[in-house]
């Protein structure tokens, strides 16, 4: 009894035994236990490296008395991923899966090391912030024949592009504004006669590259040019952002840069002053001549970053001092340099807006220049600018930087016109649909176009602006419009006046003088035959503009695809004397590569 006692036990035990056995001998089989021990030691070591980032070896700027502690981070291996031959069963687990559970949201950090070997990076997620509006529909001429829109000079939103396929990811689409990346370039526009009149329009109409049943219609404006000797002497508020925010290299380091460069660019007679601001703001070097550039290099050099951003106080401070320094024929400007985040004192928009607008009105300008990624406010440094009379860019580098502020520094500077608005009335007769590429952000009502009190974009000594229309002519199959059932004879019927059936379109624009109330007026009407723009500037320019469509994701490109944006840019590329139009065939490449 004793004996079968004892036997039936150790029965129980050898067969639990030659489970658990055979179970090991699966995971053997299954599992690459070398590889699982080495991946949980570098989760180990990601999970190290991602805590000396919010653990950084305290500095001299750590002994502020705003500073932050972050909370210590508990040090824990994250799950290993599944290897990529790994069999998962389709129930999504099993007491053997090695499936994580962890969503992905939670592994988005992405870490990245230098050639040299230098702490990794981390790629922390985005806070940025763009303005958001709908792709410009296609519309039906015979019910919505005009389209109305105020000019945009900006091209903050093309560097922003660059920086982001530089760093392997696709912009947002949010991000894209395909207006500023075709007004990225220079275009072949004719050049005005005298300064009487600020502007010469040009205008051409090409078959579109994506569709060879549409028109392409390019219209082009460009400013006269301006000698920088020319030019009154200039008084320059730089409002520099301290902030913790601007510590990395690609933002406070850059600014410093950027403010040599433009520094370099000014005259002896010109005047300088430097407010910053972090927690709280206060001036840095008060109004000094250019001429000591000694004394405005040492407070540049000696900038540092650390504490919240006041960034309304800094703006008060610096349209304080631009008031002190304006006199009589002269010009006055702040240059707002940030990441775009205001977190302290008067921080929302439209407060921002009217206060800015204010300013302005008084006489002082406003342009903004961004850094840095993570952070960035792209929606409230356009409102600034747009509503301070100056430009917005983004600055990646210091090639842009030098474009910006060297290359373009007249333009960025000076404006020759203001509340430009463009207007353009399809003829129903020629024309059965239209859309209009980019400038979403930008639109106006109808009505606007005459009001003189309604704001638009102005323009500086040299700028141009591009707008394209993709067209569909009456008579072509691309057309996307039924025909209506009940459309009212009347208007089908009623004639277009004999000497207008030739046009496509006629295009009005309008715009102000510095410092005058009324606007004045320049028209141009377009025929098919239209070609004031060489064609090859117009298939470069189209190019850009569907490069930036794809980006956004738009639905009227058919099957076109990066390589033939490529092709396209390639064989219409030209002199490029600065080689920016090589580098977009650059851009276009990394694009096909690039991470969402």
């Amino acid at each position: 009894m004793l004996l079968s006692k004892h036997l039936s036990k150790t029965v129980l035990i050898s067969s639990a035994s030659i489970v658990t056995l055979a179970m090991v001998a699966i995971a053997a089989q299954t599992v690459d236990w070398a590889e699982l021990g080495e991946s949980l030691s570098n989760r180990q070591e990601t999970v190290d490296a991602r805590i000396s980032e919010v653990e950084p070896t305290p500095g001299p700027q750590e002994n502020r008395q705003d500073a932050v502690l972050p909370l210590p981070v508990p040090k824990q291996p994250l799950p290993a991923e599944p290897r990529a031959n790994s069999k998962v069963s389709s129930s999504g687990g099993g007491l053997l899966s090695l499936h994580s559970s962890v969503p992905s949201s939670a592994r988005t950090a992405r870490l990245t090391a230098s050639a040299d070997g230098v702490r990794p990076i981390a790629r922390m997620p985005d806070r940025e912030r763009f303005a958001s509006a709908d792709p410009n529909p296609l519309r039906q001429t015979a019910l919505d024949p005009v389209s109305t829109f105020s000019i945009d000079v900006d091209t903050a939103s093309y560097s922003f592009v660059r920086a982001n396929l530089n760093d392997g990811r696709l912009p947002g689409p949010d991000a894209v504004r395909v207006e500023e990346m075709v007004n990225y370039f220079d275009y072949e526009y004719r050049v005005p006669d005298g300064r009487d009149v600020p502007f010469q329009t040009s205008v051409s109409v090409v078959e579109t590259p994506w569709n060879k049943d549409t028109k392409l219609m390019q219209v082009g404006i460009q400013g006269y040019k301006v000698p920088l000797a020319d030019l009154p002497p200039q008084n320059l508020v730089f409002l520099i952002d301290t902030s913790g925010s601007m510590a990395d290299a690609n933002k406070l380091p850059l600014l410093q840069q950027s403010f040599r460069l433009l520094l370099s660019s000014l005259r002896d007679e010109d005047e300088v002053a430097i407010v910053t601001y972090a927690g709280s703001a206060g001036v840095l070097l008060k109004p000094t001549k250019v001429s000591d550039k000694s004394s405005i290099l040492e407070k540049i050099n000696a900038l540092t970053s650390g504490g919240s951003t006041a960034g309304h106080a800094g703006l008060k401070g610096a349209y304080e001092l631009a008031d002190e320094m304006t006199g009589d024929g002269e010009q006055t400007r702040v240059i707002l340099a940030t990441d775009g985040d205001f977190n302290v004192g008067l921080s929302d928009t439209e407060s921002l807006k009217r206060f800015v607008t204010e300013k302005r009105k008084q006489g002082t300008a406003l342009s903004v220049l961004g850094f840095g990624r993570g952070n960035y406010n792209d929606e409230l440094m356009q409102t600034l600018a747009q509503n301070g009379q100056g430009v917005a860019a983004y600055i990646d580098t210091l090639s842009e930087a030098r474009k910006v502020l060297v290359d373009q520094v007249v333009s960025s500077i000076s404006m020759i016109a203001q509340d430009v608005k463009i207007q353009v009335e399809f003829n129903p007769a020629t024309v059965a649909e239209y859309r209009l590429i980019g400038y979403e952000t930008r639109a106006l009502k109808t009505e606007d176009f005459k009001n003189d009190k309604v704001d638009a974009g102005d323009i500086g000594a040299g700028h141009n602006v591009t707008a394209l229309y993709e067209i569909t002519s009456v008579d072509s199959p691309a057309r996307k419009f039924s025909d209506l059932r009940y459309e009212n004879e009347h208007e089908a019927e009623k004639p277009v006046k004999g000497s207008y059936q030739g046009e496509l379109a006629y295009v009005k624009l309008r715009y102000k003088m510095p410092g005058d109330e009324n606007s004045q007026l320049i028209e141009t009407a377009v025929t098919a035959s239209s070609s004031d723009i060489p064609e090859k500037e117009t298939l470069f320019a189209a190019s850009v503009a569907s490069f930036g469509q794809m980006l956004k994701g738009s639905d009227y490109l058919g099957d076109w695809t990066f390589e033939a944006v490529e092709d396209l840019a390639r064989e219409t590329r030209g002199e490029d004397r600065f080689g920016y139009r090589s580098e977009f065939l650059t851009l276009v490449r990394l694009a096909q590569v690039a991470e969402r």
